[in-house]
C-alpha cells in the first residue's frame, strides 16, 4: 500500500494533481478547492489506496489528521472513497470533528451543505470514534461562534455557497461585531 508520497507537482486540475516521483507521475485526487497547489513545487502527501476490480486510485492529503478522517468516512456504510473525497471537500475536517463532538447532524448540513441525511448517518456513525483526532485542524476555522452562524445563514440566503460563506466569515473579526456588521463585511471581501 502506498502510504506517502513525495515529489514535484507537474499538474493541477481540478480535484487531482500529478506528482513526480523519480520520474514516474502520479495522479493523485486532491481537495483543490482547501488546498492551494503550485505546480513545480515540492510536497509531500499521506495517500490513501483504493483497490477496485478496474482501478487502483489514489487519494492524497497534506496532512495525516486528514487522512484519518478520510479513512474515518470510508468506515461509515455506503460511503465510498469518492464520496469521502466530495464530503471533505464540502466540509473541513475541523467543522466535522466539531459537529460530531457536537452530536449536531443540523449543524453539519446549515454549514457544508452536506444532505441532511448523509450529515446525520456521518455524526451518529462517528459519535465517539474520531476522539483521537484535532478539534482544530487549521487555526482558521476555529469554532464559530452563534453570530458567526447567523452571518453564514444570512451570505447562504444571498446565494452564495457554503465554503465561501464559512471561510470569509472565518477570517473576519467577530468580537463585538453584530450579524449585520459581519455580513457587511464579508460583502466587501468577496466582491
Amino acid at each position: 500500500m502506498i502510504r506517502t508520497l513525495t515529489g514535484l507537482i507537474t499538474e493541477v486540475g481540478e480535484g487531482w494533481i500529478i506528482i513526480n516521483v523519480q520520474d514516474i507521475g502520479y495522479l493523485v485526487s486532491c481537495s483543490t478547492k482547501t488546498t492551494t497547489f503550485i505546480p513545480d513545487s515540492r510536497i509531500t502527501l499521506f495517500t490513501y489506496l483504493a483497490v477496485r476490480e478496474t482501478a487502483l486510485d489514489l487519494y492524497g492529503f497534506t496532512s495525516k489528521s486528514e487522512l484519518d478522517m478520510f479513512e474515518s468516512l470510508l468506515g461509515i456504510p455506503k460511503i465510498g472513497p469518492k464520496s469521502a473525497m466530495q464530503i471533505l471537500n464540502l466540509a473541513t475536517p475541523t467543522l466535522l470533528v466539531e459537529a460530531i463532538g457536537k452530536k449536531d447532524g443540523v449543524y453539519l448540513h446549515k454549514l457544508s451543505g452536506i444532505g441532511k441525511k448523509t450529515a446525520e448517518n456521518i455524526v451518529q456513525f462517528l459519535h465517539g470514534k474520531v476522539d483521537h483526532l484535532p478539534e482544530n485542524f487549521d487555526s482558521r476555522n476555529d469554532s464559530l461562534t452563534q453570530i458567526q452562524t447567523d452571518a453564514i445563514d444570512a451570505l447562504i440566503a444571498l446565494g452564495y455557497d457554503n465554503a465561501t460563506a464559512r471561510d470569509t466569515i472565518a477570517k473576519l473579526q467577530s468580537e463585538e461585531s453584530t450579524v449585520n456588521s459581519l455580513v457587511t463585511q464579508a460583502l466587501k471581501e468577496i466582491k
